[in-house]
């Protein structure tokens, strides 16, 4: 819902209900992940995307009918279907759209929210998407430390939370299943858990022109960019306009005191393009002792040999070790800066998602994969 965020609380501002379908399920090669939403303003305008084109028009048409008379609805798409080649499924995937009217009296906790997107304040807004018609559509919202509205049980907001909580700490969106009044092994309900967490950092460490090219893309991937190095001359924010943020310090330091500080986090993606041993080493040190989703470093087989004697010296172990990802990247045959970043890049996403590199024409099976992480 992020991306279509500005749109439906003006219309929520202006005291209108809007037709919202968001994908809460996926399987096989569906087109958009869960969380992606598409609105229908009173007046038809759509907005947004529930599966890149292959089902809108069966969505706008669900979602005029549920403002009309206001009953949410779970609809599930896919090959499977009799329509399927009708609304226009045929990638073969299957998705699970929840439909819902949203307006101040069936979601007053809206503008909280997206005041929390605006200031990257975590926030998971929870909603019951299939179960009994008095718990349809009921919504809690969370908060680290606090909460909002209810799925019509205290017991069942309780459990909610304390779960909810653990994915929005992940960034993780997801259904989960429980009882009526929050039993963990009922699934008499569906809840669709949103976690809208601040953007996955990416703290590329190095201040060269590969550092460039791969902060460009991190941005273009949607991460929030720091470069970091410990010479000023080369830190700068002009050499480095993509970065949100450009630091000045030995790499080793800062990464120890953001840590310490609370901003790291299992998301945290790590890249070591120093390729300098009294930068690097040390860096490393630091970061393969921290749960972070990645750790890749640039450099030659001659120079990853060379560090990984240096990194045993230091204690590391064998386990710490095989987290590090050197030489940094897929084998596309990259060259050019622009090249080894995207190579960069497409490790990151295949080891997110559990892909492995190879040419999708010569492989069987589906496209798109759950997350790993």
């Amino acid at each position: 819902m992020r991306e279509v965020m500005q749109d439906l609380l003006r219309w929520w501002e202006d005291g209108q209900t809007v037709g919202v379908g968001t994908v809460v399920a996926t399987w096989r090669s569906a087109p958009r992940p869960a969380g992606a939403s598409m609105l229908v303003a009173g007046d038809g305008t759509a907005v947004g995307s529930v599966s890149g084109g292959c089902v809108e028009g069966a969505v706008y048409e669900l979602a005029q009918s549920v403002v009309e008379d206001g009953v949410p609805v779970l609809q599930r798409y896919g090959v499977s279907d009799d329509d399927a080649f009708t609304v226009g499924l045929t990638c073969g995937g299957i998705l699970d759209v929840f439909v819902e009217p949203i307006s101040r009296e069936t979601f007053p906790e809206l503008a909280a929210v997206a005041s929390s997107m605006d200031a990257g304040e975590p926030v998971a807004v929870v909603t019951c998407v299939d179960g009994p018609p008095d718990r349809l559509g009921k919504r809690l919202v969370l908060w680290p430390e606090r909460a909002g509205g209810t799925l019509g049980c205290e017991r069942l907001d309780d459990a909610v939370a304390a779960d909810a909580r653990g994915h929005l700490a992940a960034g993780r969106t997801a259904t989960i299943h429980y009882g009526h009044d929050g039993e963990r092994r009922g699934d008499e309900l569906t809840l669709f858990v949103a976690s809208y967490a601040p953007p996955t950092r990416m703290l590329v460490f190095g201040a060269i022109d590969f550092a460039a090219a791969v902060a460009r893309v991190g941005k273009l991937l949607g991460h929030a960019v720091t470069v970091c190095d410990a010479r000023p001359i080369f830190a700068t924010p002009k050499r480095f306009p993509d970065a949100d943020e450009v630091v000045v310090d030995w790499p080793h330091r800062y990464l120890a005191a953001e840590a310490e500080a609370g901003r790291i986090d299992e998301r945290t993606i790590i890249c070591v393009l120093t390729h300098d041993p009294k930068f690097d080493v040390p860096l490393l040190e630091v970061a393969l002792r921290l749960p972070v989703a990645y750790v890749g470093a640039m450099g030659s087989r001659r120079t990853h040999d060379d560090r990984l004697k240096r990194l045993q010296e230091a204690g590391l172990t064998d386990k710490e070790l095989a987290r590090l990802s050197s030489p940094i990247g897929l084998d596309l045959g990259a060259r050019t800066p622009e090249e080894t970043a995207v190579s960069i890049a497409a490790e990151i996403v295949a080891l997110r998602w559990g892909g492995h590199g190879g040419r999708l024409a010569a492989e069987d099976g589906p496209i798109h994969r759950t997350a790993i992480r």
